[in-house]
This record gives C-alpha cells, sequence and structure tokens, in this order.
C-alpha cells in the first residue's frame, strides 16, 4: 500500500495511543495540528495531506473549514472523524460527509480504513476528471456550434461586378472571431456595399456583437437602399436617373448613413454598459464609375493601391469607432478606384501581428509589402499571407486577420480572363 500522509486535528494536539500506534505500524506519515494551526498557515507551508482525521469533538464547521484551508492548496484529502469513547459524537461528522474511525484501533482494521479512502479519492479524482473532460467537450461543440452559426453570418460568395476582382481572406485567431466582413448589392445591383470591421474583444462575446452589428449594417443599408431608389425614381424616367445618379453620390451615402449612424444610436442607447464597439470600413461602390463613397468608423486606413506606381492613398478616419458616443458624428469620405488599381482593407491583426521577438509587423511595413506586391487582388492577398506566416513564425496568432482585396481589372486583363 502506497505511504499515506495524515494530518491529525485535535484542539490539544494529542491522539489516543492505540491510533497513533495503529497508524505507525501500517506506515502512515502523521502530522498532528490544531485547527489554529493549519488555518493561520501561508499558502504553499501546509503538509501533504491525503486523509484529514479530525478527533470528532471538534465541530463539523471547524473540520470543513479547516479541509476547504487544504482544498486551497488543492490537496483535497478524505475527511475521517475518530472517537475514543464518545461515540455519539461522530453523529454530526458522519451527518456531514465524513468517514469514520471507532475503537478498537487494529492496524489491519486501520489499513483498510486508509485503503477505503485511497480508493475513494482516486475514485473522486477519476470523476472529476470524467466530468472535466465532459464539460470541456460540451463547451468545445457549443464554441464550434458557434463557429458554424457565425460563418453563417458571412457571405457564402461575393459578387464579381462585370470587370472587377474582390477577394477576402479571413483567419479568426480562436474559434469565433470578432472581426467581420460583407459584400452586398445596393440600390437595385447599381451599387457594391464593402464591409470589414472589428469587434473589441474576442471571443463568444465579441462575436455576439459581431453577429449583431452586420445584422443591423447589412438589413438597413438594403432597405434605404430601397427607399432613396424609390425616391429618385420619381425625379424622372428610369433612363435620365441612371445618368443622373451616376453624378450625384447621394444614392449610396443614403443607405451608408442611415446604415452607419442607425447601428451607432442602437448600441449606444441599448448596449452602452456591455462596453463592446467596432471599428469598420463601409464603403459603397459604384462599379462603372469606381466612384467609392465611404464611412471609416475609428479603423485601420485602408490602402488603395495604384497599378500605374502611384503613391498608395490611406483612407483614413472619418468618424469615431461605431457603438462608442451617443449621437457621434460620421463624415463621407471620397475616393477614385481607376483601373488597375485595387483597394486593400484588413483589421489591426494585420498590423498587430507579432514575431517570436515581441515585434509588431506594423504601418509601415505593411505600406512596404502592399509597394511590392501584384496589384491584382488574390496575388495581393497571397503575398500578405505569405509575408505575415514568414513574419510571425511559430508564434501564436493574437488577433483575428481580415484582409480584402477589390481590383478594377485593366481592359486587357478582361479579355485574357
Amino acid at each position: 500500500m502506497l505511504q499515506t500522509n495524515v494530518l491529525l486535528l485535535d484542539e490539544h494536539r494529542s491522539a489516543p495511543p492505540e491510533l497513533l500506534k495503529a497508524l505507525d505500524s501500517v506506515g502512515a506519515v502523521v502530522r498532528i495540528r490544531t485547527p489554529a494551526d493549519v488555518l493561520v498557515v501561508q499558502h504553499g507551508q501546509l503538509p501533504a495531506t491525503e486523509v484529514l482525521l479530525a478527533y470528532a469533538g471538534l465541530s463539523p464547521h471547524t473540520v470543513r473549514a479547516v479541509a476547504r484551508r487544504l482544498d486551497d492548496e488543492g490537496q483535497r484529502p478524505t475527511v475521517v472523524a475518530f472517537a475514543e469513547h464518545d461515540l455519539h459524537l461522530l453523529g454530526s461528522h458522519i451527518h456531514a460527509g465524513a468517514d469514520y474511525l471507532v475503537p478498537p484501533f487494529y492496524p489491519d482494521l486501520v489499513r483498510a480504513r486508509l485503503r477505503d479512502c485511497h480508493e475513494r479519492a482516486n475514485f473522486t479524482r477519476t470523476m472529476e476528471d470524467v466530468t472535466a473532460r465532459a464539460e470541456l467537450l460540451s463547451y468545445e461543440r457549443e464554441l464550434e456550434i458557434g463557429r458554424e452559426i457565425q460563418m453563417g453570418f458571412l457571405p457564402e460568395s461575393l459578387p464579381n461586378p462585370d470587370g472587377w476582382e474582390i477577394h477576402v481572406r479571413f483567419r479568426p485567431a480562436r474559434t469565433v472571431a470578432g472581426d467581420f466582413y460583407d459584400v452586398f448589392e445596393l440600390v437595385n445591383n447599381r451599387r457594391l456595399a464593402l464591409v470589414v470591421a472589428d469587434v473589441c474583444d474576442k471571443g463568444v462575446g465579441a462575436a455576439l456583437f459581431m453577429a449583431l452589428i452586420r445584422s443591423l449594417l447589412r438589413h438597413t443599408a438594403e432597405q434605404s437602399g430601397l427607399q432613396s431608389l424609390i425616391a429618385a425614381d420619381l425625379l424622372g424616367e428610369e433612363t435620365g436617373w441612371r445618368e443622373q445618379s451616376r453624378a450625384i453620390p447621394v444614392v449610396g451615402a443614403t443607405p451608408l448613413l442611415n446604415a452607419v449612424v442607425g447601428t451607432n444610436n442602437y448600441l449606444t442607447r441599448n448596449h452602452i454598459r456591455q462596453g463592446y464597439f467596432a471599428t469598420m470600413f463601409f464603403g459603397v461602390l459604384d462599379p462603372l464609375t469606381g466612384n467609392l463613397v465611404y464611412i471609416n468608423g475609428g479603423h485601420n486606413p485602408p490602402v488603395l493601391v495604384s497599378g500605374e506606381g502611384k503613391e498608395p492613398v490611406l483612407l483614413e478616419p472619418t468618424g469615431p469607432a461605431v457603438g462608442v458616443i451617443p449621437d457621434g458624428t460620421f463624415s463621407l469620405g471620397y475616393a477614385q478606384i481607376g483601373p488597375g488599381d485595387t483597394l486593400f482593407v484588413y483589421t489591426d491583426g494585420v498590423t498587430e501581428a507579432r514575431s517570436l521577438s515581441g515585434r509588431f509587423f506594423g504601418d509601415e511595413q505593411l505600406l512596404t509589402e502592399l509597394a511590392r506586391a501584384a496589384v491584382r487582388g488574390e496575388e495581393l492577398l497571397d503575398h500578405m499571407d505569405g509575408v505575415l506566416s514568414e513574419f510571425v513564425g511559430p508564434s501564436e496568432q493574437s488577433d483575428d486577420i481580415t484582409m480584402m482585396a477589390v481590383h478594377w481589372r485593366l481592359p486587357d486583363d478582361n479579355q485574357t480572363d
């Protein structure tokens, strides 16, 4: 039988000689302490204990306090009460869940009781391990269900208007993510909505708010786009309006503003106490002209990479993060994407990626790599994927990474595709 460490608990630091002799004969290591001795000892200073052998004259409350103190040390001993003459004292301890030991304290009986304690402790630990494993598997399954639900909020496929390529790389740091992206058509397919956003924090809470924010943005934008189209059609015949709408950005600006402002107001009215917010880039593209109207709500500036080798253009923030400031003001930004250009939109998981030495990837290196990359969207994302993978090395990914590339093909590219 394995050596058993016994902590004998008695107010007077004494025990029946026959009991001590029996414990010694079966190879138990016995330490006698008062309850006060145990309760005042600093963390980490208590002796190893498999069996807490308590005199039945102590109150069950006192014995429980000592057992909890040992539990705090991760010891989880089996509690056994003993009595020498006043056997009626054992009743309250047995009702409290303790085992018991009574005279005569024969070595064989003591050995059998200690063996039972060992087996019971091993069984308890096994059941705790099984329960913990089952809870972990259940949690992992719930996370997987959450991931599947979350992926359902992301587009299964991306629209690609004539002459355009849109590609996305989405790399969650955990099973569920706070990043999200969306691409959808607006205003009777005349405009294209482009969204990349990052909900603060990670994990389940961020994922729940990701689903909420994405749904608010898309629903409001689609409804506002339809309303603006109906209002615009009242201005004239469809053919005449089609020409006019290319010159007036309000067709894209209305659903854009309504979506961002409406989402911000909803979050700050109903969820500001939860402390979740999102940085986001929301752009509305006219695929025929390359005109882009956008709101950058506290997000990393997207980079417009020129197909002619010109300096990249950064689309700086035009307002605060969404969900932070009640009645926040969001301004519109405008950009022109030309044939051969690529708009690169990303989350801070790119620039805040860390190397093994702890160095950040950073904005400067991002611009350097974008200048080196092929301009076409998917090739650009392939390049950035490779660069980030090499930079991070074996380090664990610490944040979600989302990258979107929107490329307007040159006429020659359209002929060869």
